[in-house]
């Protein structure tokens, strides 16, 4: 049973999903339920006996296009609302031992292109409001699950997070006629040294306001609020940037970096959005090679990240590092 519920304290929903505590949590070692279905072997997720990338809905989903009515009565304090959207799981390679960093350039421009078909696909549908594109990777992050995979969320509204980005870029541009991402990226090329890579299309950078020690942003250099609309110029460049920060990560202390890797687009309302721009955030939870960076008091509970670093230290660090394919 899901469903959204709304907290009025501050503003936004809640969606309480009971049925994901059953979801699958570390399966045995010989079994890979993202694998292909080995023929006369035990089913997995995905029935075919090969694949190159596939995608399918959750089995466990937060959100569905056709929701159950919800368990308990709304009311005027506390509004309650079908949890209509989509869930989907995005299985990069049948390999169980890969991850996206390790695709084949190929490979990972094709995965570039089926994010932008899905979130055509799904924003295009009139109960989505934002598509969210994310990866999840390794067990200190929650992952259960070790096949690389990443998933899309299409929510029945737009999240706090891009909302405030959203209302952020629109009051920077109501305030001076410029837009914010225009002058973010023309401040750190400037400056120069939160640069951790760059191509035609796309800036790499630890952001001066990092809130986690090794966090780098994407961003899309020209005007672009989403994938949709790029060119195959630009989703080939948004392929080679994803592969060289993965690679770089895995090179910083010699071995596979768990990260949250996300993607804020534009909200798919029908709205105007012009003052956004499509960029890519990285989240790595580890501040030294042993230590990780936790979300404590502060964090949690006030919403107010305390970073142990100077972006301009890590970017060096990370500028520094040469990419690793393993």
């Amino acid at each position: 049973m899901s469903e959204l519920r709304w907290n009025p304290t501050l503003e936004e929903w809640v969606v309480t999903a009971t049925h994901r505590q059953d979801r699958t949590f570390f399966p045995p070692p010989d079994y890979d339920p993202l694998a292909p279905t080995k023929p006369g072997g035990f089913p997995t997720e995905i029935p075919a006996s090969a694949y190159e990338i596939v995608v399918f809905e959750n089995k466990f989903p937060s959100f569905r296009p056709e929701p159950p009515q919800p368990s308990v009565e709304g009311s005027v304090l506390y509004p309650v609302r079908p949890a209509s959207g989509v869930c989907e799981v995005i299985c990069y390679t049948p390999n169980l031992d890969a991850e996206l960093a390790q695709l084949p350039a190929a490979k990972l421009r094709e995965l570039v292109r089926v994010w932008a078909e899905r979130f055509k696909d799904l924003g295009d549908r009139p109960y989505v409001d934002y598509v969210y594109i994310f990866e999840n990777k390794g067990k200190e992050i929650g992952v259960t699950l070790p096949h690389p995979h990443g998933q899309i969320y299409a929510y029945p509204f737009v999240p706090p997070i891009p909302a405030k980005e959203v209302a952020a870029a629109r009051s920077y541009t109501a305030r001076t006629g410029r837009n914010l991402y225009d002058d973010i990226i023309a401040r750190e090329n400037h400056d120069g040294v939160r640069i951790v890579w760059q191509n035609a299309s796309f800036l790499c950078v630890v952001p001066f306001y990092a809130r986690y020690p090794y966090e780098v942003h994407i961003i899309a250099e020209r005007a672009h609020t989403s994938l949709k609309q790029m060119g195959t110029k630009e989703l080939n460049d948004l392929a080679e940037a994803l592969r060289v920060i993965g690679q770089k990560y895995n090179a910083l202390w010699n071995k596979s970096l768990p990260y949250i890797m996300l993607m804020h687009q534009s909200p798919t309302t029908g709205a105007s959005y012009d003052e956004y721009r499509f960029h890519v955030e990285f989240y790595p939870p580890y501040r030294t090679p042993e230590k990780l960076k936790y979300l404590a008091g502060s964090e949690a509970g006030a919403g107010v990240f305390i970073n142990d670093t100077h972006a301009e230290d890590t970017a060096k660090i990370l500028r520094d590092t040469a990419p690793l394919q393993w």
